[in-house]
């Protein structure tokens, strides 16, 4: 039987980063009855099967009624082989517009299949030799880290700071990569509610960012999975793109969180232009386009249509649709928040932070925690969480982990919360 060491296949295949999905993964099927705050997923209970059908239909009166496609036309459109680029890129440009301010070329988006493709396809285009570097405010979501080491793409951490990057580091560390031969491709962040921390940018922050971004030519690689999910709708903070007068942001967006997770359906705003030799030859969508024709070919039509008849039946508007939701995690922060309250007294060894929304808020507790302690959690205690050290390059444990809230029911999370407690109290005793 042929065997294929460890060793001889892609370095990135041994990396903890990559294992982080997994080992959650695996720690929940092994303990069913463990309640999760690990899992940064939208809550469930408002699913409804039906709803993909009414969706769909919306998408293929869509289809016949304002785009005028004949039967066959409407046909190709869901079965065959899809644009590369996507069949809903006009439906994005129309809720981007709406919901967030943002005024873009539907030719410069690409949808992908997740937020995750997004990032991979615009790491490839930006890789072109091992020179290449991409900064990261850590600590980062481990999606991107994993995507930069699979390409073989150095990623240089920036202090994250209470304002949610420390631009002075930021400084720091776009002086030392150059002094280490390495040229900063872009800089990717979560500027709202980050993904683990749910620290957001404020404002002046945002504007400092762009204006860094545009003197050292510095493309931003902004994520905005949360961005909707405000707990005060009416405090919302322009997104980068939203600010950005000089093309300098990648904006990649998701649908998992706001329609559903199920579909698959990402998108990334390109709008930088593309040159040869002084001349314009296209934008950077187009090549991601080229990118993604030799990945994925394209993104499912059917998983799309959902995704546009969502659309198209909320006015073009995610905030519409998830009123709901975004009440929903409003109150489960607050839960969380109060909770950890009444079981941890303030000034003791257990600290947490206050996000003003999203999905996380970081514990910080007195003793070290890793997988071994995540393990103790879930067999001994029922309960899981996220240990913050899988956010980090090159750590094996930290102090803090990561609880999303955002799955549960309110009685979940006051029982979670009681486990939680018993958990950090035994720990507490070790040796």
């Amino acid at each position: 039987m042929l065997e294929l060491p460890l060793d001889t296949l892609h370095g990135a295949l041994a990396d903890p980063v990559l294992l982080s999905m997994n080992l959650l993964n695996d720690i929940a099927s092994n303990h069913p009855d463990a309640i999760s705050f690990a899992a940064g997923r939208p809550f469930e209970e408002l699913f409804q099967v039906n709803q993909l059908h009414e969706y769909l239909d919306a998408f293929v009166a869509h289809l016949t009624q304002d785009l005028e496609q004949s039967a066959a036309q409407v046909r190709r459109t869901l079965y065959q082989y899809g644009r590369t680029k996507g069949v809903i890129h006009h439906l994005v440009a129309k809720y981007l517009e709406v919901d967030e301010g943002i005024r873009v070329d539907p030719e410069s988006i690409v949808v992908t299949v997740g937020a995750q493709e997004a990032m991979f396809l615009v790491l490839r285009a930006l890789r072109t030799d091992a020179s290449d570097a991409v900064l990261a405010v850590m600590p980062a979501y481990f999606g991107l880290t994993g995507a930069a080491r699979l390409l073989d793409m150095p990623v240089v951490p920036v202090a994250s700071g209470p304002h949610g990057i420390d631009l002075d580091d930021l400084g720091r560390q776009l002086a030392a990569t150059r002094k280490r031969g390495l040229r900063t491709r872009a800089l990717y962040l979560v500027p709202d509610f980050s993904n683990p921390t749910g620290i957001s940018l404020d404002l002046t922050t945002r504007r400092r960012l762009l204006d860094i971004a545009a003197e050292h030519e510095l493309l931003l690689i902004e994520d905005d999975a949360y961005g909707l999910f405000h707990a005060d709708p009416n405090n919302r903070l322009p997104t980068l793109k939203a600010l950005d007068t000089g093309r300098v942001v990648l904006h990649i967006g998701s649908f998992a969180k706001t329609g559903l997770p199920g579909a698959r359906v990402g998108f990334v705003i390109a709008d930088q232009p593309v040159t040869q030799e002084g001349v314009v030859v296209g934008s950077l969508a187009d090549q991601l386009s080229l990118i993604k024709s030799n990945v994925t070919l394209n993104t499912s039509p059917v998983a799309q249509a959902i995704v546009g008849g969502k659309l198209l039946r909320n006015g073009y508007s995610m905030l519409a649709a998830n009123k709901r939701e975004i009440e929903i995690y409003r109150l489960n922060l607050r839960r969380v928040l109060a909770g950890l309250a009444r079981r941890f007294p303030a000034g003791g060894p257990v600290s947490w932070n206050t996000p003003g929304g999203g999905f996380f808020i970081v514990v910080t507790v007195p003793f070290p925690v890793d997988d071994k302690s995540l393990e103790r959690s879930a067999r001994e205690h029922g309960v899981i969480w996220t240990p913050m050290h899988h956010f980090y390059a090159n750590q094996d444990h930290s102090h803090q982990i990561r609880l999303s809230f955002s799955l549960l029911t309110p009685e979940l999370i006051d029982e979670g919360l009681d486990r939680l407690a018993g958990f950090v109290a035994a720990e507490s005793k070790l040796p």
